[in-house]
């Protein structure tokens, strides 16, 4: 079975690969011997502290045994996500599998969102994957292969309060994943959508400074087992939504949420 997931010959352009959630599937996907466009925002790596994280991921990749490019561009830009599908695709000579992961969140109370908050999210949380999508699909129709994974969240099924406008876009965005996914999985175009529950990621490092109020959370929101879960725990479910194995999967919200999206009892 492993000839399934073997990702050999792939080249995949994942967005946000520089840090927690991105790189750990870009880090797999090269394990599974795709070649990797990694993309990131250099203003959001120095703001997380992490200035030559990009670089990094793409050694990282190389060191594997395989191809890697980074590739630059700010997703908040009208024609961000083209810019970046643009530069993957010369990089690495086209684009067989794209991973929409970058994103943003914003926490404010709903009656303080501002219009700039909104303008914002709406810009890298939707608009950039349009762009993407109507870069990568018209290319991968043709060749008559491709996979498409968005990234979403529990907040999907169980937004938070201050979480409005972003858990908004990811069901906007999952809603755009099942109407395409209609439409080109007669062509061999798997798009599907991965909806992660609570992972410890760079985003909210800040939460997890006082450890006795992280493991509230974690007991509050990761139910019911009880921790939040660690990047590179999504990475099998991408593999399986990214090669030969999801030949038959079209239109999926998979939750990896160690069952915390499932009514509560």
């Amino acid at each position: 079975m492993s000839q399934w997931f073997s990702m050999a010959g792939r080249r995949a352009l994942v967005t946000g690969a520089s840090m927690s959630i991105g790189r750990s599937i870009a880090l797999g996907f090269a394990d599974h011997g795709a070649s990797i466009a990694v993309h990131h925002c250099a203003a959001a790596d120095a703001r997380a502290g992490l200035p030559d994280a990009g670089g990094a991921i793409v050694e990282e990749v190389r060191a594997r045994g395989v191809d890697a490019c980074l590739v630059e561009a700010d997703l908040e830009l009208d024609g961000g996500g083209r810019r970046a599908f643009d530069l993957a695709s010369a990089g690495l000579g086209g684009i067989d599998v794209l991973v929409v992961c970058a994103s943003i969140q914003i926490r404010t109370p709903f009656s303080q969102v501002t219009s700039a908050e909104i303008d914002r999210q709406v810009g890298i949380d939707f608009r950039a994957t349009v762009e993407l999508l109507q870069a990568a699909l018209p290319a991968m129709k043709e060749r008559g292969w491709g996979r498409v994974l968005t990234i979403g969240s529990i907040n999907q099924l169980r937004p938070e309060p201050d979480l409005a406008i972003y858990a908004a876009l990811k069901s906007a965005q999952h809603n755009l994943c099942i109407n395409l996914a209609r439409e080109y999985a007669p062509f061999n175009v798997m798009i599907n959508n991965l909806s992660p529950g609570l992972v410890a990621t760079e985003r909210n490092r800040w939460r997890r400074e006082d450890a006795e109020a992280w493991r509230g959370i974690q007991a509050a929101v990761a139910a019911p087992i009880g921790r939040a879960a660690q990047p590179d725990e999504m990475v099998g479910a991408a593999v399986l939504l990214c090669s030969e194995a999801a030949s038959y999967i079209a239109g999926v919200d998979l939750m990896v949420t160690a069952g915390a999206h499932l009514p509560r009892v």
